[in-house]
Formats: C-alpha cells, structure tokens, sequence
C-alpha cells in the first residue's frame, strides 16, 4: 500500500467519490463531444466495427481536420455527426443535441438547423436547375420565417464572403468545380448552423482550387465564427488548420497542433506538435515506426517517473 492510500478511510474514499461526480462532465465546456462512441456495422453476418470507443472533444469556433486513412472510420464519424447515421454505442453530442436519442423529425430539425455538410462530389452539393442564389436561399426557404429581404441580404453576403458573387445567377454547369464548392458552402452556411461540416470537400479538385476552396472556409470560420471540422486524407489540407486530429482504427490515436511563436528579433513562425491521444479508459495508439523501431510486440514495460512516463520493450527473456 501506497503512502498515499495508508490510513485512507471508507468515508474519506466515499468523498473523493462525489467531489468528482460533483465537478464539471466530460466535455462540458466543448461544442462536439464524442465519449466511448462505437459504431458497428453488420454485413453477411459478419461485424464490422467501423469506431472503437472513439474520444474527440472539439470546441466552439476551432477549425480542425480530421485525417485517416480509407477505413480508419473518420467517414462514419463524420456521418454520425452529420445526423445520417446513428452510433452503436457510447455517446455523441454537438450543441447540446444527443445524437443518440433524437427521433425522426428532431433529426431533421438538427440536419437543417445545426449543422451544415460539404459533400467531396460537387454535383452533389447543389441543386442543378437551381441558380447559385436560388441554392443559398433554398434551407432558408425550408426553414420559414426569415422574410425575403433577408434571405436575399444573406444570399448576397454569403457569395461575395466567398468570392462566388459573380456566380450569382448561373447554373451549376456554367460553374468550375472551386466555384461549385464555394457556392455549396454558402449552402451549408445559410442557416447560420453551429457547424460545418466537410467530407474530403477538396477530394475532385486540383491542388490550386482546393487551396482556393480551403481558404473559403477558414474565411467562414475567422468571419463567422463557425465551428469547423473537415475530413479529409490530404496532409496538405490538415497543415491548414491549427488542430489536425488523426483516426486510426476507429479511434483518434493522435493529434498535431499549430501555434504562433515570436522569436527574439520579433520574427513570426508557426510550430507544429504532434501528440499521442489518451482516450479516456487511459490507452493510447504508439506509432507503429516506434514499436517497430524497438521490437515491441504484445506488452511492454511502464514506469513511473517524476514527470513522465517509460515505456519500454518487454526484457523478459521467457
């Protein structure tokens, strides 16, 4: 036994206890909140489980990518998060909605007022008889009660925020693939939603246009204030933002941040960092280069240092 244990009594142990059922949930400061999510698929009697108890946190007005590989389950999340898909198990809220346990219609309502969604496939993102005014106006439209003025002062607001004001009163097919994407965020940010949400939105574009698309919604994101999450597979596209958080098999197993620095001369640079992701049972994903690098299969060796933690390959000659 432990100093710090030795002569811990039931009552003081029954203390600790409601002092952290007491403090604040998990999550409770954050916009998105996904907690132990699990999400399995069945297909020839066969299960697929698509997200491991996946923990992801993403706060008010960030920006962040979502990377993986084909597989990894960053598209069944994003389609959980979306309202279009349903969780297994565990739990998933954004903006206070539970997305486990709302019915048909607080599904719809969540679809078309919370949240906003970027298909990768352009042609799938606007309606193609409508002009690129007429998209943007059209969740307005299905909502109701925003009067006409209104709709039309946003309409313009949106396009020229985006550089799509030009675009106005084409259709689709008079548009290049950029400026279909641009169009299709403004779509998606009409009602004003909570989020953004983005599937590969750069997937059928070349490396210039998408820089130009990107660019479009890191404006909505400064301007707006809109909390955005874009999965993408594209490293280029994750060293835009200042969060990148990496899934791998259904589970985060690490994140990279951004910051600015000033150095001493008064010079600006941005420092990247990447860290492994502790879930909240506690287990972590070590890349696979460092267990391989050291021989490290089936267990290792932890000790508990001062101020870190070993990890080490398992010396048991056995």
């Amino acid at each position: 036994m432990s100093d710090s244990t030795r002569g811990t009594t039931l009552a003081d142990l029954e203390r600790r206890v409601a002092e952290r059922r007491a403090g604040p949930a998990y999550g409770d400061d954050a916009l998105i909140v996904c907690d132990r999510l699990v999400r399995i698929f069945t297909a020839d009697g066969v299960e697929v489980q698509a997200l491991q108890g996946l923990d992801l946190l993403v706060r008010e007005g960030e920006l962040t990518a979502l990377v993986g590989a084909s597989g990894s389950g960053k598209s069944t999340l994003m389609n959980i998060l979306a309202g279009l898909d349903v969780p297994t198990a565990g739990a998933a809220r954004v903006a206070g909605r539970d997305l486990l346990t709302m019915d048909a219609g607080a599904r719809l309502r969540y679809r078309r007022d919370v949240v906003g969604f970027v298909r990768q496939q352009t042609a799938r993102n606007l309606l193609p008889y409508l002009t690129a005014a007429q998209n943007v106006a059209l969740p307005m439209q299905l909502r109701g009660g925003t009067k006409r003025a209104r709709k039309a002062e946003r309409v313009r607001e949106l396009l020229a925020m985006l550089d799509v004001a030009e675009c106005r009163d084409r259709l689709p097919h008079r548009m290049s693939g950029g400026q279909q994407q641009r169009v299709a965020i403004a779509v998606a940010l009409a009602n004003a939603p909570s989020v953004l949400l983005a599937d590969e939105p750069t997937g059928e574009l070349d490396s210039a246009t998408g820089e130009q698309v990107f660019a479009a919604f890191r404006r909505a994101n400064e301007e707006l204030g809109t909390t955005i999450v874009i999965v993408t597979h594209d490293r280029a596209v994750a060293g835009e933002v200042r969060r990148a958080v990496a899934v791998r098999d259904g589970r985060t197993s690490s994140e990279v941040l951004r910051r600015t620095e000033v150095d001493a001369e008064g010079r600006e640079s941005m420092v990247a960092r990447e860290y492994a992701t502790l879930d909240r049972a506690g287990r972590l994903q070590l890349p696979a280069e460092y267990t391989e690098a050291l021989g490290m299969e089936h267990r290792v060796l932890l000790e508990l240092e001062p101020d870190h933690i070993a990890v080490r390959p398992d010396d048991d000659g056995s």
